[in-house]
């Protein structure tokens, strides 16, 4: 009785001490996943975007996030480049889809610029195309700046696609006939 009671009273610091370590690896493994987001996220002292307008010629390189905050500067300067190139409209374009392009460049691991198709389309662009084409959504988001058609240069457009899927922070549309890719901030889909 006594060996048994020995015997338990050794095992119970053991199981308690196995438990600590066990917690230990658990905690230390988290912290180790999380690090190269942290880092990543660390790393990141600007953001910048590069546009070259199909339509109007227009390239553009600007930092539009730096230092934790939005550079309104940069906002105007993007704004611009992607207004309605028909009627000369600009509009807000929504930061989502500027870190959603941040992080698709990023993905794309290129320097090249977006070639823009598509921004911000105004109402009466939107219904002269939506009379033209009925691939064109009455209710699109480019009315509203969350939404952009693009391809870049020197890479395949179904490795944009499969990248913007990756993702999965809005729409993604593959227009391989129009030769580009459609991404936008609304409900994650593919078409």
């Amino acid at each position: 009785m006594r060996h048994h009671n020995k015997q338990a009273a050794v095992l119970v610091p053991h199981d308690a001490a196995r438990r600590r370590f066990l917690k230990a690896c658990a905690l230390a493994s988290l912290v180790l996943a999380a690090r190269p987001a942290f880092a990543m996220a660390a790393a990141v002292r600007e953001k910048s975007l590069s546009f070259y307008n199909i339509h109007t010629g227009e390239k553009l390189r600007a930092v539009y996030w730096a230092d934790g905050r939005y550079i309104e500067d940069g906002l105007v300067e993007i704004d611009y480049i992607l207004r309605d190139h028909r009627r000369g409209e600009v509009h807000a374009i929504d930061r989502r889809l500027l870190d959603l392009l941040f992080d698709l460049h990023g993905l794309l691991d290129t320097r090249q610029p977006f070639h823009v198709i598509s921004g911000y389309r105004s109402p009466a662009t939107n219904r002269m195309l939506r009379a033209k084409s009925g691939g064109v959504a009455e209710r699109s988001l480019h009315l509203v700046g969350r939404a952009i058609d693009i391809r870049v240069p020197g890479r395949k457009l179904a490795a944009l696609r499969q990248a913007a899927m990756q993702l999965s922070r809005g729409g993604v549309g593959y227009y391989p006939r129009s030769d580009f890719v459609h991404v936008d901030t609304g409900p994650v889909r593919y078409w």
